[in-house]
């Protein structure tokens, strides 16, 4: 047979009989069943492409397609795979056919058509893709895994009906939004057209991150603008920061993660472009901020807003690390670094000033009365705050040891528990701050000139700092035996002052008030005890306790070692003297007028020269 004859049967599978022996040859009919096919894919294609074209007459009708038919959308992206395999297909067969240019054709038409979806997907949906609706899903890997093919995913009622179940209609919406983003996103990326996706993407959702910062009152501030500012409006500035750096990070960057995963699944290198891009710049004006702060001007009153900011990025670390994990975001993870650096850095300084600041004061004047140094009120309250700071402060001085001449001595303080090494360094840090304020107050003491008032001055001011330890987190880090310990101290002061203060009102009177004298000495005792006690009482009326407690402590005290004392010398001897000239100005004070004298003192409110000087008559008081 000739040859030409052959080629005709081999190739024309119409002439070839069905029985004949060559229909069953592997090669030639399976060739155009391949053929046909991918001619079918492409008139297919025609049919379903054609209709969305965006230059059509019938094109400004239309809406969109995943909005108009979910159907006709699973179709028109099922149909565009088939159509490329077709143009893999033509390529092979004959790179400059007439049916390669038209499927080129079509799938141009069809990219233009998903790229217009794309865009009006991610525009028109702004409030089922807002980070809140997104951040709400379990996590990213729930998102990715919910996704697999768009086959699958596209008008999948029963995975729809299934999700309502465990989630809210609006992350219902929001994960039916996103699997449509996905389908075209992968569609377009594997058609070649990822970089016209990916544009339109990084414009949209840049924008409404920038947007969300804004709404959150994040700024673009600078170190010299900052730096200008007074305090009062940089607290408000880091109060404002403080209150949106945890929405900003929990869900505005991390709904944005779990939405560029869940887009751009089909392709790592995509998502993390996509994320950086639309993320970088603002996290790191985000994480700038506190990084300035800690390089401003520095103040007592900052010490705690610095504490907030170092807090806030220290419990959202491990959060910046999950959302900022590419490489290309390392710059965002560096920057809330440094700034936690800085941030310590600042504390650790403004704890060293404020030592400094202690040990440096250098006011002479004695404060009346013996009452609280502003200087105690002032560490004791600034400590106490601190010490609500203690976690974020073990974290800060871990690596910054105590450097003094010699160990803090166990009457004092007891050695650090080993086993919990970050509070010991903390509470040691504070007893020791509190020690330099104590042995302040002891040169202060020294101011003035009658040592009872210095003895009550001290008794006074450490009642004050125990009281705070006692009503703070201070005792929780200090312990209840430095307070025991310092509550006894305050009891010896007391007792010095009591001792010193008195010791001539009680030395007036016998020793044995009830033994026998002569009408002389006793006449003697009673001059003498008047005029020690006038002059107690005028002197100490104008001192001052704070304390409630400790002021009727030492009230009581006294009145039990003179009262007593007084009365049995009184009952004995008044009656002796009854005829005596002048009695009531001998006999001054009956026993139960010491009490009410005693009653006035520690007030500061000063006495009269004739208050103390009238008949006991007349100044009986009943309280």
């Amino acid at each position: 047979m000739p040859k030409k004859g052959m080629r005709s049967i081999f190739f024309s599978s119409s002439k070839t009989p069905s029985s004949s022996p060559l229909r069953s040859t592997p090669s030639t009919p399976l060739h155009t069943f391949s053929e046909s096919i991918m001619e079918e894919n492409l008139e297919k294609a025609q049919s379903i492409i054609m209709p969305w074209d965006p230059n059509t007459s019938n094109y400004d009708k239309l809406t969109s397609l995943f909005h108009e038919d979910r159907k006709e959308a699973k179709d028109f992206l099922k149909c565009v795979k088939d159509l490329q395999r077709a143009m893999h297909f033509f390529v092979s067969e004959n790179s400059s056919s007439e049916k390669l240019v038209r499927a080129q054709n079509l799938m141009q038409i069809a990219m233009k058509r998903l790229e217009k979806e794309f865009y009006q997907i991610l525009s028109a949906n702004r409030d089922h893709l807002d980070p809140e609706s997104v951040s709400g899903r379990s996590s990213r890997a729930s998102a990715r895994s919910s996704t697999s093919d768009y086959e699958d995913d596209v008008g999948s009622e029963d995975e729809l009906r299934i999700a309502s179940d465990s989630i809210s209609e609006v992350e219902e919406a929001s994960t039916l939004v996103m699997s449509d983003l996905k389908a075209i996103a992968d569609c377009m990326i594997s058609s070649g057209y990822g970089k016209e996706c990916v544009k339109i993407y990084k414009i949209i959702r840049k924008s409404i991150v920038e947007e969300g910062l804004y709404r959150l009152g994040v700024e673009q501030l600078s170190s010299s603008q900052i730096n200008k500012m007074n305090w009062e409006a940089l607290e408000l500035k880091i109060k404002n920061w403080l209150n949106s750096v945890k929405i900003a990070v929990k869900t505005l960057f991390y709904g944005e993660r779990i939405l560029c995963d869940h887009v751009f699944s089909a392709s790592e290198s995509i998502r993390e472009s996509c994320f950086t891009d639309i993320s970088k710049e603002g996290a790191i004006n985000l994480f700038g901020f506190p990084e300035f702060v800690a390089k401003s001007k520095r103040s007592p009153e900052k010490m705690f807003r610095i504490l907030d900011l170092y807090q806030a990025i220290s419990n959202l670390w491990p959060e910046i690390e999950s959302i900022f994990t590419f490489e290309s975001t390392s710059t965002v993870r560096s920057q809330a670094l440094t700034s936690l650096i800085r941030l310590g850095e600042a504390v650790r300084t403004m704890l060293s000033d404020f030592e400094s600041a202690i040990q440096k004061d250098s006011s002479k004047s004695p404060v009346p009365g013996g009452e609280i140094h502003p200087l105690t009120r002032y560490v004791m309250n600034y400590l106490s705050f601190l010490a609500d700071y203690s976690g974020v402060l073990s974290d800060i001085i871990a690596d910054w040891p105590l450097v003094v001449q010699s160990p803090l001595p166990d009457s004092y303080f007891e050695s650090p528990n080993p086993d919990d090494s970050l509070k010991s360094r903390i509470s040691v840090r504070l007893a020791w701050l509190i020690l330099v304020l104590l042995c302040k107050l002891d040169v202060k003491a020294e101011l003035y000139k009658d040592v009872s008032l210095s003895y009550l001055f001290l008794a006074n001011n450490l009642q004050y700092v125990v009281s705070k330890v006692r009503t703070s987190n201070l005792q929780y880090l200090l312990g209840e035996d430095w307070a025991s310990k310092h509550e006894e101290k305050v009891k010896q002061y007391s007792a010095n002052y009591e001792r010193m203060g008195w010791s001539k009102v009680f030395s007036s009177l016998p020793e044995y008030p009830t033994a026998m004298i002569s009408p002389e000495m006793a006449k003697e005792c009673f001059k003498e005890f008047n005029s020690a006690f006038e002059q107690a009482y005028r002197k100490q009326s104008s001192w001052i306790v704070t304390d409630g407690k400790l002021r009727d402590g030492i009230k009581v005290s006294i009145a039990k070692k003179l009262v007593p004392a007084y009365r049995a010398f009184y009952e004995k001897y008044r009656f002796t003297l009854r005829d005596e000239r002048n009695i009531e100005a001998l006999v001054r004070f009956a026993p139960e007028d010491l009490g009410n004298y005693l009653s006035d003192l520690f007030y500061g409110t000063g006495v009269s020269g004739s208050k103390s000087s009238s008949s006991s008559s007349s100044h009986s008081r009943s309280r």
